[in-house]
């Protein structure tokens, strides 16, 4: 591992994938000092390289063994496709390199059992990029429920209309609307749903669910109704329409309201008696630094990570049995070892 010392050398980086997400992560990670671009893939070499360039890359590959035999990359940014997080995945935590992963972790719970076993027999570490959970606003959320009193409902929304959506509606295919690349909504967009979910109440004692589903057998919106002692939570997602509505937890003592359930910074508490209390929240534009901020400080061995992993693993389970129940199916449920 490239370091001065155990606190402030650079972590060396590679990433996969020159998408939007991509970018977005790069351009957080550079206000990062303990971060350091050593090395971008693309299946573009000449895509690779002008990325490479744009970033402050060292290195720039068309070949992933090539990569993984690197010995100055320390750790990989995962932004490709769903359906390769796990084989990219598993040939580099073989190689001994750390995971950061973009969400969905795998195509499906076997993956990501696998991929999390792997990850502890080759001593790396393995997350999953959910901002959410990682940004100061989710602790906030946690700390101040006491203040609702008993929890009764919880409504999480994200609904975002897809700039792919009207091409894909004129017949062009695109991944995140193909099962081909364990895609849709529930894995796109409706994960950021469910995660906070399973990381404030644990695994729903049951749940029902309802998707809309597009061509190709993908879906394009659902929601879920999911069950606890005493409470019921309803989550709604979408690629094919927007909702302006915040999240909410309601409680018998008042109900907090999140604005954003993918980027917890506005949240207030309004309570029986007509008072409203603001919680304060750090802010950012781009929470993907705070995900980042808890890899590098579990790389460095200051942060434990296996309460992440387990929300990480628990979400798919769910979201494989909510697949399941809408008839969505991918190629990789077939395939998995």
């Amino acid at each position: 591992m490239n370091m001065e010392n155990k606190n402030s050398y650079k972590v060396h980086f590679a990433i996969i994938g020159t998408s939007k997400i991509a970018e977005s992560f790069l351009e957080i990670a550079a206000d990062n000092r303990e971060f350091k671009l050593e090395a971008v893939y693309s299946r573009d070499k000449e895509k690779a390289a002008s990325f490479s360039e744009k970033y402050g890359a060292i290195k720039a590959y068309d070949n992933l063994e090539a990569m993984a035999n690197d010995k100055e990359i320390d750790a990989v940014y995962i932004a490709s496709p769903n359906s390769l997080h796990y084989e990219q995945a598993q040939q580099f935590i073989r190689a001994g390199k750390h995971i950061l992963c973009e969400k969905a972790l795998g195509s499906n719970r076997h993956e990501v059992e696998n991929m999390i076993q792997s990850a502890k027999e080759n001593q790396v570490i393995l997350l999953e990029a959910m901002r959410s959970v990682h940004d100061p606003g989710f602790q906030v959320i946690k700390d101040n429920l006491y203040k609702i009193g008993k929890l009764r409902k919880t409504a999480f929304r994200y609904c975002r209309y897809s700039s792919r959506y009207d091409s894909f509606k004129l017949g062009e295919m695109h991944n995140i609307f193909d099962t081909k690349f364990s895609a849709g909504a529930l894995m796109d967009i409706g994960i950021y749903c469910v995660e906070p979910m399973i990381a404030l109440f644990g695994t729903p004692l049951s749940f029902q669910a309802e998707s809309v589903i597009l061509r190709g057998g993908i879906d394009g919106a659902g929601t879920i109704l999911a069950k606890y002692d005493g409470m019921v939570a309803e989550l709604s997602y979408s690629k094919i329409s927007d909702s302006f509505m915040p999240s909410e937890i309601q409680g018998e003592l008042g109900t907090m309201v999140i604005q954003t359930i993918y980027n917890p910074a506005e949240i207030r508490i309004r309570y029986q008696n007509g008072y409203e209390e603001k919680l304060e929240t750090e802010s950012s534009d781009n929470n993907m630094k705070y995900e980042l901020e808890t890899f590098i400080n579990a790389v460095k061995g200051k942060k434990d990570i296996s309460e992440y992993q387990q929300i990480s693993y628990d979400a798919i389970k769910l979201m494989d049995a909510v697949r399941e129940e809408c008839g969505v199916i991918f190629p990789a449920d077939k395939s998995t070892d």
